[in-house]
């Protein structure tokens, strides 16, 4: 069994099949409700699971079920478009960084350096108090495409440095073609494996973030998220009143979907290590 677990395929396939799990049940089922789950009162009050209410319903009268499925699906499309803009942003720029040096590379290094140092956590909770107390989800997507697009952009500098290096990359310059053409088809092949890796890892750290927030009650409580739904049932006592379900389904759904993440990135890691190995 452990061979299974350390082999690439199969963590990247188990991954695959838990997000597809999640992608259905946040992509697909929130068109297929029978009403908005989000509005107080459109459900009995603490219902217990049944086949009237697969996951029973909240102290705020709403559907257990439903509410899970709009919470994943905005806590994913948070996730992708963070992940997206910083793994984009970071790649352009570290590229850009290694492979034309000089004053550019100096300029982006220190910005690079500077957002590193800054501990993104404690800046959300000060710009939640500016902004009243409760940030709203644009808001925090851009903070957090701020504070990570650093992390892809150091370690692609890093490649762009030793690879501008190359022979090959010299017959390339000196053949003619241009330098975008070179960063390309020359060198981004080497850290796209990577860069998939690196993005599912930013999608963990947007969702992590934002639940950590909704928690505390420093993101939007009036949007669906996993953060929210264990948000509202911290408030109304869902352990004390035995709604299990209520506050473990997005616990729930957060591991699973961390659990997903993390074999789909380490598998890609894997095969891209095994890649880099046999050339």
């Amino acid at each position: 069994m452990r061979s299974f677990f350390t082999h690439a395929p199969f963590r990247l396939y188990l991954g695959l099949l838990l997000l597809a799990v999640c992608i259905v049940v946040g992509g697909i089922l929130p068109w297929l409700a029978p009403g908005d789950p989000l509005v107080w009162y459109s459900a009995p009050r603490n219902q217990n699971p049944s086949g009237a209410y697969w996951l029973g319903t909240t102290s705020l009268g709403q559907d257990v079920f439903w509410l899970l499925t709009y919470a994943l699906r905005n806590s994913i499309i948070l996730g992708l478009i963070v992940a997206g803009l910083s793994t984009v942003i970071g790649v352009f720029l570290g590229l850009a960084a290694g492979y034309a040096g000089g004053w550019l590379d100096r300029v982006l290094s220190f910005f690079m350096d500077a957002l590193l140092c800054i501990p993104t956590l404690p800046i959300l909770i000060l710009m939640a108090a500016l902004f009243g107390g409760q940030l709203a989800l644009p808001i925090v997507g851009l903070l957090l495409v701020v504070f990570n697009w650093p992390y892809p952009a150091r370690q692609v500098r890093a490649v762009a440095l030793t690879m501008r290096e190359r022979e090959f990359i010299n017959v390339a310059w000196f053949s003619g073609e241009s330098s975008s053409r070179i960063l390309i088809r020359h060198i981004f092949p080497y850290i796209a494996g990577w860069s998939a890796a690196n993005f599912i890892n930013t999608v963990l750290v947007g969702i992590s973030t934002e639940s950590a927030l909704a928690v505390i009650g420093l993101s939007s409580a009036q949007q669906a998220t996993l953060g929210t739904m264990i948000y509202w049932a911290i408030n109304y006592q869902a352990l004390l009143g035995g709604k299990y379900v209520w506050i473990g389904s997005p616990v729930v759904a957060i591991v699973l979907l961390f659990i997903g993440l993390f074999l789909v990135s380490s598998g890609l890691s894997m095969q891209s290590a095994a890649k880099r190995m046999s050339v």
